[in-house]
């Protein structure tokens, strides 16, 4: 199937038709967000493990082998954590239940001073808690997953260099968050074939300060030496710019930041006049880009290789807004599906289903990731 890519990127051998570049790291984050805005619409397990594997069939298909790429995996860890974490905390500090729910299993329960009325500690354990916790921790582990998922796909280089020139001043600490989890699980494979190498096979706790010191110091000195690399460059310097040009920036920035926080206010409360909602929140992106315009002004930069979109960036990108509009929708229309009753077996839809496989998308579309052979320096051949 020919792929819908830059019709000029380097092809290699191994694959006739079908080229080997990068995807724009913008499309892989707008996926990614979009995915993770429509697994926020609902607590159907099914629909969130479908979530879940999209993301994972994604990763695994459209990334390459740079160190960022290869972390996806530690996100499913932290994931699985998280629904643990949460099920736990349910179960430890419940009461929240009818007294008609259906009991698991019995605990002592811990009495509590007076101050600390409403909280139970311990007690009867029932299966509408259990399912509550797993259902919310599912859907906190999905939206963890699918960031990791952009994480694993977008080089965080390209990313800052197509970042707004106006970003541009906070670029090498945005380049650092980005990159130390990434860093640090190409830290933990290299650590641990260090200790192998050397004979050492000690596991558990006693290996721990063996292994987590070093994993920690390698991946903070690679990101600041990135980081100080970026800075060499130029990255962080702002022009310069005259008084009034500060003020009218300042100015569309604060207009733009009081516009989405009135518009995420009357989105959130129901109550709320529409018009403070959706007007409100457009008001102020408009505002905001505005005040990104404004502020790149005065920074200058040169592109070797500018980033540019094709058919394939805007599939993908499309995507996963489609499954974030989708599920929105449906979570107005199919109230039962999107939010199940506990106890009993979620329910789903064909509709449902659906619009969730619309995320899969870029496994068809997506040119092939760079090989590390087929790149000189991190950039494509």
């Amino acid at each position: 199937m020919t792929t819908l890519a830059d019709p000029a990127a380097p092809t290699t051998g191994r694959s006739p038709g079908r080229p080997r570049r990068e995807l724009h790291p913008g499309a892989w984050w707008l996926w990614a967000l979009g995915l993770a805005a429509g697994a926020s619409f609902t607590l159907n397990p099914f629909l969130l493990l479908a979530t879940v594997a999209i993301a994972g069939l994604v990763v695994a298909a459209c990334r390459g082998d740079a160190p960022w790429a290869l972390s996806f995996r530690y996100y499913l860890y932290f994931g699985l954590l998280i629904v643990v974490m949460r099920v736990v905390f349910r179960i430890v500090l419940g009461g929240g239940s009818a007294p008609d729910d259906p009991v698991l299993f019995h605990l002592p329960e811990i009495p509590l001073p007076e101050a600390a009325r409403g909280i139970q500690l311990l007690g009867d354990v029932t299966v509408n808690e259990v399912l509550v916790g797993l259902y919310d921790g599912m859907r906190l582990a999905a939206l963890i997953i699918c960031v990791g998922a952009a994480n694993s796909l977008a080089n965080p280089k390209r990313l800052l260099a197509s970042a707004p020139p106006a970003l541009y001043e906070v670029g090498a600490a945005l380049v650092v968050a980005v990159s130390v989890f990434p860093q640090l699980a190409e830290s933990v494979r290299r650590v641990n074939r260090a200790r192998k190498l050397r004979g050492d096979a000690s596991r558990g706790t006693g290996a721990m300060h063996r292994v987590v010191i070093p994993v920690l110091e390698d991946a903070l000195d690679r990101s600041m030496t990135l980081a100080a690399g970026m800075d060499a460059r130029g990255y962080g310097r702002s022009g310069t710019a005259a008084p009034r040009e500060r003020f009218v920036t300042g100015v569309l920035m604060l207009l733009g930041l009081f516009g989405l926080i009135v518009g995420t206010y009357g989105y959130l409360d129901g109550a709320a006049p529409r018009v403070l909602s959706y007007p409100m929140l457009v008001v102020g992106l408009v505002f905001a880009v505005l005040a990104l315009r404004s502020a790149g002004r005065r920074v200058h930069r040169t592109r070797y290789r500018p980033l540019r979109w094709y058919a394939a960036e805007y599939l993908t990108a499309a995507s996963g807004i489609a499954v974030a509009v989708g599920l929105k929708v449906l979570s107005t229309h199919q109230v039962a599906v999107l939010y199940p009753d506990v106890p009993g077996w979620p329910p789903l839809s064909v509709t449902s289903l659906l619009v969730v496989a619309i995320a899969i998308a870029p496994v068809f579309v997506a040119p092939q990731a760079p090989v590390a052979h087929d790149q000189i320096g991190g950039e494509p051949a």
